[in-house]
């Protein structure tokens, strides 16, 4: 394990430049994960750790070498000074580890989809991190199937995102395409598409989600474009008694899923 104790090494210049530019993290296929659960959440969901940067004042050599023993490949390995550590991390409460890893595929192509009777959330254009993050948290905690991003305007390993999710962006089966793809994706797997949306639509709890489902949503501000409206099986809406007609995506997301896996018994 070296010693990194400059902030002007090549090597912490490379990973801070990797955390800030979307266009670095497409060229190289690699991304900076901060945190000890977030790295031990990207070893389970089966991401190539490449290197690990730790500061041994945080965080113990014991725990680091016990995060390396779970992996199955040669990673090398920094230790780094307070003073680097703290430079490149946003929060104080990730136990002193950072770690580049190499970024997975997420086209429609590859996508892992073994059940014959899948729960997919399908979030078409988000772009604040914040609620991305949300909406894979939600994701993982109902364990759909699959979450699909459409037309997507934010970096999937952009650190927002990975911090929001809490790590759940590695425990998620994702997949990104444009509408039309996932579209047609979803109708030649015979899979209902159920969109979230007031034109011409239901109460969300009338409808059977008992079948091949995939539930979608749009922004909080704009909501479903025409594509998916003239697509869906059938739209669907929460009723609300305030004054506002919307609420937040991944608030919204979470009672249409639940109310899925509701009517599924909740069996996984």
């Amino acid at each position: 394990m070296l010693l990194i104790s400059s902030l002007q090494n090549p090597k912490i210049k490379f990973l801070h430049q990797l955390k800030e530019k979307s266009r670095l993290r497409k060229k190289e296929q690699k991304f900076v994960i901060e945190g000890k659960r977030e790295v031990s959440l990207a070893i389970h969901g089966g991401y190539q750790l490449l290197q690990i940067y730790y500061c041994p004042t945080i965080i113990p050599n014991e725990d680091v070498s016990a995060i390396i023993d779970r992996t199955s490949s040669t990673i090398d390995t920094f230790e780094i000074t307070t003073e680097i550590y703290q430079k490149l991390s946003h929060r104080s409460t990730t136990e002193g580890i950072l770690a580049i890893a190499k970024s997975k595929e997420v086209s429609l192509d590859n996508l892992d989809l073994d059940n014959k009777n899948p729960l997919i959330l399908v979030a078409e254009s988000p772009e604040k991190p914040g609620n991305i993050g949300a909406l894979l948290r939600t994701a993982d905690a109902a364990k759909v199937d699959a979450v699909l991003i459409a037309n997507p305007r934010t970096d999937l390993y952009n650190p927002n995102i990975i911090r929001s999710s809490v790590g759940c962006v590695f425990t998620n089966n994702i997949a990104m395409g444009t509408t039309a793809e996932i579209i047609a994706y979803l109708n030649h797997r015979n899979i209902a598409i159920y969109g979230a949306a007031l034109q011409s639509s239901e109460n969300y709890y009338t409808q059977n989600y008992t079948k091949p489902t995939a539930i979608v949503v749009g922004t909080e501000d704009k909501g479903l474009t025409d594509e998916w409206l003239k697509n869906t099986t059938q739209n669907i809406k929460i009723p609300m008694s305030g004054v506002i007609d919307s609420m937040n995506v991944s608030v919204a997301a979470g009672i249409l899923i639940f109310e899925a896996k509701r009517q599924r018994d909740f069996v996984v």
